[in-house]
């Protein structure tokens, strides 16, 4: 682990949904690879929200208590009805989630259209995943609640990234490099996530906003809460 910036990465999921890892094992692999911090967003719904999150949050705080890492409990709303996502989201805020995702529009899967709206219309809402082909007046939604877009390194999901960027650059957003990691081998490096960055079309300056002072930004509003 020599990597030359900490690693920040809010979406990365474990065998509670459809990763392969114990949370505390990701937890782990992480803390060895450089992260500095990590949300484990596994994929959530009505049935098992208040099931997962609250075993999340055991083992980051174990993590937490023992390693330079902040590790936070967080859900991933996956495809809900966008009438559905403010209550599902004030759900998972109170068992415990420290940081809201929702599963956007990516055009690999078929996600409701109205998911992006109602994401980035929601006040517990911090992150929407992958959005797809997101319209510039959702962006602009994003943009005036605070909602950051995701540049995804997923495979699939980073087919739209070049239009994330070109959309939510016009509505003035704030994007944030994530690995949506579902094994060991797709947790990030500070130099992929450059490149993950750069590939999307970001400029020099705007990669560094994204890959740090975003980052701690959302962890800043995460500690105010």
């Amino acid at each position: 682990m020599n990597n030359p910036q900490p690693v920040y990465d809010f979406h990365l999921h474990t065998f509670l949904s459809d990763g392969v890892l114990l949370p505390i094992e990701l937890l782990r692999r992480a803390v060895v690879a450089g992260y500095l911090a990590i949300a484990i967003a596994d994929h959530a719904g009505p049935s098992t929200l208040d099931d997962v999150i609250p075993r999340l949050a055991r083992d980051c705080a174990l993590a937490e208590k023992h390693w330079p890492i902040r590790a936070l409990p967080a859900a991933e709303l996956t495809h809900c009805p966008p009438a559905a996502i403010a209550e599902l989201a004030a759900a998972a805020r109170r068992a415990g989630a420290r940081i809201i995702v929702v599963h956007g529009e990516t055009i690999v899967e078929p996600v409701e259209p109205g998911t992006n709206r109602a994401a980035v219309s929601c006040p517990d809402v911090d992150l929407l995943a992958h959005p797809g082909l997101i319209t510039l007046d959702d962006a602009h939604l994003a943009a005036r609640n605070g909602v950051f877009l995701e540049i995804s390194a997923r495979k699939g999901h980073c087919l739209a990234n070049g239009h994330v960027v070109a959309i939510g650059r016009q509505a003035g957003c704030s994007f944030l490099v994530n690995s949506d990691g579902h094994e060991p081998a797709d947790l990030l490096s500070a130099g992929f996530a450059e490149q993950v960055a750069a590939g999307a079309g970001l400029s020099g300056d705007e990669i560094a906003t994204c890959l740090r002072a975003n980052a701690e930004s959302l962890l800043q509003r995460v500690s105010n809460r």
